[in-house]
């Protein structure tokens, strides 16, 4: 008789390298996700999401890279939205587990299960950026496990300023993640009203909420990766996500593992991409943030702390 499914969340900031750690572990063949076909055709039943994996695996790696027409696993917030409710989409602040009303929570728990029990498998995965939403999930998923993907702030905020969909531009007022805090404010004042700053400050905000989030969890329940090792150290640190979620590397996923592409190329591309002056006042804004999660030392260096940045659970 088949046990009941876990449930597990990759989460991120955006633009910090969730897509790929949640699209190599989709790849297993013990694991269950919302498809981007999904999330295009919200209404389509869950039931059909029971071929997922088997056309995701059976789909070459180049042929489901982003950028491109492809069929991959989705964060799924158009079908969230008409499933379950905006408000697990985009708030404007973190969800925290006061959030999870009965109605909600079980309507978050109802779109999930059924797309567990569709597929099948041991563990469903999913996705979510921006606001981790941990507490909330926790609240609606009482065993979840989540895989936090931390990348470098500066190389985040350098990211953020070349997305169309990033609103900063507009200012903190109309940018869709709440008020600046007092001190935030005081910095963005005080940078001449940076837009890099002021994306460095989007990031600050969000691992403020991370941090919030893990600090009421179990430690065998969240585990925090950097990017940056990710790609430096892919099997080591793919193995160990794998550990984390109760997952085997089996020959499939050996098979599936080995057409990924992992680059370290676009790791320190921020320093071209914004100049010295904005690096320097990202340095500045950023730094306590950049030492708790090792991209900076306490002796000053602003190169990455490669003897820092172990994977952490």
């Amino acid at each position: 008789m088949r046990s009941e499914p876990s449930f597990a969340f990759v989460l991120g900031t955006g633009r910090c390298g969730s897509t790929l750690v949640h699209e190599v572990l989709a790849r297993h063949p013990d694991v269950a996700f919302v498809s981007n076909v999904e999330d295009r055709l919200p209404f389509l039943p869950a039931a059909l999401g029971r071929w997922n994996g088997d056309l995701y695996r059976r789909v070459p790696a180049a042929f489901t890279r982003k950028g491109r027409l492809r069929y991959a696993p989705s964060e799924g917030y158009r079908v969230l939205a008409a499933r379950v409710s905006p408000a697990l989409v985009a708030p404007d602040r973190d969800l925290v587990a006061g959030d999870a009303t009965p109605w909600l929570a079980e309507r978050t728990r109802r779109f999930f299960t059924a797309r567990a029990a569709a597929q099948g498998k041991p563990v469903l995965l999913h996705k979510f950026t921006g606001w981790p939403r941990a507490g909330f999930l926790d609240r609606a998923f009482p065993d979840a496990r989540f895989v936090h993907i931390v990348r470098d702030g500066r190389a985040v905020a350098n990211s953020f300023l070349q997305m169309p969909w990033w609103r900063g531009f507009e200012g903190p007022e109309r940018w869709g993640w709440g008020p600046l805090p007092s001190l935030y404010r005081e910095e963005w004042e005080d940078s001449g009203r940076s837009f890099a700053v002021l994306a460095g400050i989007q990031w600050k905000m969000l691992l403020d909420a991370y941090d919030a989030a893990r600090a009421d969890l179990p430690d065998d329940r969240w585990l925090e990766v950097r990017y940056e090792d990710v790609v430096a150290a892919p099997r080591e640190r793919v193995g160990e996500m794998l550990t984390f979620l109760g997952l085997g590397w089996d020959p499939a996923f050996e098979r599936a593992f080995s057409g990924h592409r992992f680059s370290a190329g676009r790791t320190e591309a921020y320093r071209d991409d914004l100049g010295i002056h904005e690096v320097a006042m990202l340095d500045r804004v950023l730094r306590p943030h950049l030492i708790r999660h090792g991209y900076v030392t306490d002796k000053g260096s602003t190169g990455r702390d490669t003897e820092a940045g172990t994977a952490r659970g």
